[in-house]
C-alpha cells in the first residue's frame, strides 16, 4: 500500500470509522515509530511504519471483497442514528471490516461491491475509470422518442449540470409506466431520479443490476457472497492495475519536483557549459594511400593511383617485355621520329625490304614513300607500356599534317574541314598503321 492519510489507515484496518480515527489523533491516542501524533492530514505507509492505538499496534487485514443484494429501505451505511436498517447488519457476519463501494438509495434496490481496499474503492470510484452501471427503473407516464433522445445525449439537471451520453432503451411499456435500462458511466447523488424529473417522468421503481461487469445472478435481497478468482482479476486488470501506474506516475513526478532546486522569480537559469569532446591522436596514413600535396589523405582504404602524371617515370618498369618498335607516330620514346625533341632509341635499319626507316637523311621518316604526318610528342592521358602500334588517342583538335621538308622547302597541306581550318573527322587508318 503507499502512503495514505492516517485516518484512513486506522478505517481500513477496522480500528473506528474515519470520523472517530481523527478523533483518536487529536486526543493523541495515535503513535507513528514511537511519535505521537495530534495533526490531521499526516501520512504514513502501512506496511513500513509502526502505527499504535492506545499501545496497540495496528496489523493490516488481508483484502477482502464481496458482493452484496441491498433491499430496499435499507441504508447503504454502518451504522444509522435514525435507527434504519442498515448494511452493517446485513454483513455483521463478516470477519473483516469492509464498507461500501458507492452508495445506493434508501428505496433502491441492486447490487453492491463491499470490500477493505482502499485502492480497489479509489479505482472504481474515479470518473476517469468510466465504470459501467447498469440501472432497471420504471418510469411514470408514456416515454416517446424526444424524451428518450435526450437522456441518452444528455440532460440539464436543477443544479445547471448536464450529464454525460448514457445508454437507453426501452424494455417494455405498460399503459401507466414505461421500463427502461439505463447504463451511466458517472455517479451524481440521485442521478437516475433526478434526469427522469428532468424529462417529466419520475421514478417509480429503481435497481441496480450490474456494477463493473459484476451481476446479481444467484443472489436474493439482503444475501451475500465472496467475489470469485475470475472476477476479482478481471476487476484488476480492468481498473486496479491502470489507477495503480498512474499513482505511481505522479508520486514521481512529484517526488521531482520536491526535489528540483527552488528558483526566485527574478533568478536567471546557470547555462550549461558543453565540455569540449576529446580528439584522439590521427590515424595513420596507409602504405598504399593517396597522397596529395605531400599530405596524407588518412584513408587506409585508399588505392594508388592508376593514371601517370604525365610520363613514365624514371624508375617504372615498362609493363611489356619487348623494345619500343619505333613505329612513326606511335608518340612514345624511342620512336625515331624527326622533330620530336627526344632522342632516337628505336632499333638501327635493318636493312630488309619493307622496313619502317628508310635511313634517309635529315631524319624523316616515311612509310611506303608517304609521309609520316603526325605531331610529336604524347599526349597527357598515354599509358607508357601499351600496345606497339597502338594509335593514341587524339586529345582535343588534330593538328595540321605536313610533309617532310625536302631541300630546305615545306610543302605544308591545307586542313580538312574547308578554308576556316576547323576540326577534321577522324583519321581512317589500315591494320599497319598507313593512311588510305
Amino acid at each position: 500500500m503507499a502512503v495514505d492519510r492516517l485516518q484512513k489507515i486506522l478505517a481500513h484496518a477496522g480500528v473506528a470509522s474515519r470520523r472517530a480515527a481523527e478523533t483518536y489523533i487529536r486526543e493523541g491516542r495515535v503513535r507513528v515509530n514511537g511519535r505521537v501524533v495530534t495533526e490531521l492530514g499526516t501520512r504514513a505507509d502501512a506496511h513500513r511504519d509502526k502505527i499504535e492505538v492506545d499501545g496497540r499496534r495496528i496489523v493490516q487485514e488481508k483484502p477482502a471483497y464481496y458482493l452484496v443484494h441491498k433491499p430496499r429501505e435499507v441504508v447503504t451505511t454502518l451504522s444509522d442514528p435514525e435507527g434504519r436498517q442498515t448494511l452493517g447488519e446485513l454483513l455483521d457476519r463478516v470477519p473483516e471490516r469492509v464498507y461500501p463501494v458507492g452508495r445506493l438509495d434508501y428505496h433502491t434496490s441492486g447490487i453492491l461491491l463491499v470490500t477493505n481496499d482502499g485502492d480497489m474503492t479509489d479505482a472504481l470510484l474515479h470518473p476517469k475509470r468510466k465504470v459501467p452501471k447498469v440501472y432497471v427503473a420504471k418510469l411514470k407516464g408514456h416515454i416517446g422518442v424526444p424524451e428518450l433522445d435526450r437522456l441518452r445525449n444528455g440532460v440539464e439537471l436543477d443544479d445547471g449540470y448536464t450529464t454525460k451520453p448514457a445508454e437507453v432503451f426501452v424494455i417494455r411499456e405498460e399503459p401507466k409506466n414505461t421500463w427502461v435500462q439505463i447504463t451511466l458511466t458517472e455517479g451524481k447523488n440521485r442521478q437516475i431520479h433526478r434526469m427522469a424529473e428532468a424529462i417529466g417522468h419520475p421514478v417509480q421503481r429503481l435497481t441496480r443490476q450490474s456494477f463493473a461487469g459484476l451481476t446479481l445472478e444467484g443472489l436474493r435481497p439482503g444475501q451475500w457472497r465472496p467475489l470469485q478468482t475470475k472476477e476479482l482479476a478481471k476487476l484488476k486488470k480492468q481498473y486496479l492495475n491502470p489507477a495503480r501506474k498512474e499513482r505511481l506516475e505522479a508520486d514521481l513526478e512529484e517526488a521531482e519536483q520536491a526535489a528540483a532546486p527552488v528558483r526566485s522569480p527574478g533568478m536567471r537559469p546557470t547555462p550549461k557549459r558543453k565540455t569540449p569532446a576529446r580528439r584522439g591522436p590521427k590515424p595513420a596514413a596507409a602504405s598504399g594511400g593517396r597522397s596529395s600535396g605531400g599530405r596524407s589523405s588518412g584513408r587506409p582504404d585508399s588505392k594508388p593511383s592508376s593514371k601517370p602524371s604525365g610520363g613514365r617515370s624514371s624508375d617504372a618498369k615498362p609493363t611489356s617485355g619487348r623494345p619500343s618498335s619505333g613505329r612513326p607516330g606511335s608518340g612514345k620514346p624511342g620512336s625515331g621520329k624527326s622533330g620530336s625533341g627526344k632522342p632516337n632509341s628505336g632499333k638501327p635499319n635493318s636493312g630488309k625490304p619493307g622496313s619502317r626507316s628508310s635511313g634517309k637523311p635529315g631524319g624523316a621518316s616515311s612509310t611506303r614513300g608517304k609521309p609520316a604526318g603526325r605531331s610529336s610528342g604524347a599526349p597527357a592521358g598515354a599509358k607508357p607500356g601499351g600496345r606497339p602500334g597502338a594509335k593514341p588517342k587524339p586529345a582535343g583538335a588534330s593538328p595540321a599534317r605536313s610533309k617532310p621538308q625536302s631541300g630546305g622547302a615545306s610543302n605544308t597541306r591545307k586542313p580538312r574541314g574547308g578554308a576556316s581550318g576547323g576540326p577534321r573527322g577522324p583519321k581512317k587508318t589500315t591494320r599497319r598503321g598507313g593512311t588510305r
